[in-house]
């Protein structure tokens, strides 16, 4: 069983940044591909960013340059570092690990002002 934990949502104003971890329990954290996901309120969950066990990374065309996503597998943890914040990036972000199935954290909002 995978717990996932996320931290470090809030409000900034656009142009900011902010940074969100997510603090993974569970043995198999190091062999996961981890994610980070958004959703918007009346829009689908939708893909941030994702950095498989290796380290290769993927991002959204809209976050593109201005998020990166990291991990530490010593700590078993993900973060998303968010950058040139838009008021298009609000939403609440989810923590995401993949292994065998997938797990859900339980979101943290990020609110950008105009």
């Amino acid at each position: 069983q995978v717990q996932l934990v996320e931290s470090g949502g809030g409000l900034v104003q656009a142009g900011g940044s902010l940074s969100l971890s997510c603090a993974a329990s569970g043995s198999i954290f190091s062999r996961s591909l981890m994610g980070w996901y958004r959703q918007a309120p009346g829009n689908q969950r939708e893909l941030v960013a994702t950095i498989a066990s290796g380290g290769s990374t993927n991002y959204a065309d809209s976050v593109k340059g201005r998020f990166t996503i990291s991990r530490d597998n010593a700590k078993n943890t993900v973060d998303l570092q968010m950058n040139s914040l838009k008021p298009e990036d609000t939403a609440v972000y989810y923590c995401y690990a993949l292994w065998l199935r997938g797990y859900w954290g339980q979101g943290t909002q990020v609110t950008v002002s105009s």
